[in-house]
């Protein structure tokens, strides 16, 4: 099993930046797909970014593409979600995941099998 513990969460202006990172508690991180999921209020939880175990492939949904890149240092058990050009909308929880299976990088929540307790953040307008 793994723990992970996000943190960069908070609060900034409408086209502002965050980097949020994700520290996992084992040292097989590097077996491990990750993701980025986010979930606003009355929201369903939804995926956000989404990285290979070794770094080489990413995908992202539609609503971050251009402004967010998701990245890792194995050595470090870490991943980082860098979100630039912040809207209002990305406003939610956003929570990392892993998945132990190394099949193909999934978007879909259910194929994570572990999360994080997640981290705040709000954009305004």
């Amino acid at each position: 099993q793994v723990q992970l513990v996000e943190s960069g969460g908070g609060l900034v202006q409408a086209g502002g930046s965050l980097r949020l990172s994700c520290a996992a508690s084992r040292r097989t991180f590097s077996n491990y797909n990750m993701g980025w999921f986010r979930q606003a209020p009355g929201k369903e939880r939804e995926f956000v970014a989404g990285i290979t175990w070794s770094g080489a492939s990413t995908r992202y949904a539609d609503s971050v593409k251009g402004r967010f890149t998701i990245s890792r240092v194995n050595a470090k058990n870490t991943v980082f979600l860098q979100m630039n050009s912040l809207k209002p909308e990305d406003t939610a929880v956003y929570y990392c995941a892993a998945d132990d299976t190394r099949a193909t990088l999934s978007s879909k929540k259910y194929d994570y099998d572990y999360w994080g307790q997640g981290t705040q953040v709000t954009v305004s307008s």
